[in-house]
């Protein structure tokens, strides 16, 4: 009688898991969605929320597929300026707003340049993701970001 308790229990949990994740109200922290003009796109992430972490960001690391990306959070909204020093990979840098809106993008940042890119807005999130990519996904200022972290 007990093993059939359990049994039922376990199910009854996996419908719920299934059922938030599908309605999307449970979400993850390591996804990003880019809604464009061409639809919505999918990123898997990197968050990095810590000074120690942001200072770090992609440093040294040699590629990164074309899927993926990192996503810096500062927690307030501020201007920021990044470099590329010590960085192997070009990238392109998307400077997002608390309500994730796309406020500039930085594309086909040069390898090891270490010349300041400014975000020229207050912004909380910055995207790293693979240089070229977001001219590609037809990126730009006003488009949307989602993430769970973000308000809008």
């Amino acid at each position: 009688m007990l093993w059939n308790l359990a049994q039922r229990s376990v199910k009854l949990l996996g419908v719920i898991f299934l059922a938030l994740a599908l309605s999307g109200c449970w979400q993850s922290d390591n996804k990003v969605v880019l809604r464009t003009d061409l639809g919505d796109i999918p990123i898997t992430v990197e968050v990095v929320d810590t000074p120690e972490s942001r200072r770090k960001g992609l440093m040294f690391r040699t590629k990164m597929p074309r899927d993926e990306g990192m996503l810096f959070d500062f927690k307030e909204s501020r201007e920021v300026s990044f470099w590329m020093r010590n960085t192997f990979i070009p990238l392109d840098m998307i400077f997002i707003d608390e309500q994730g809106v796309i406020k500039h993008i930085h594309q086909n940042a040069i390898p090891q340049d270490p010349t300041a890119i400014p975000s020229k807005y207050p912004v909380r999130f910055v995207l790293e993701i693979n240089g070229g990519l977001s001219s590609q996904y037809g990126l730009k200022p006003g488009d949307q970001v989602r993430h769970p972290r973000m308000n809008g």
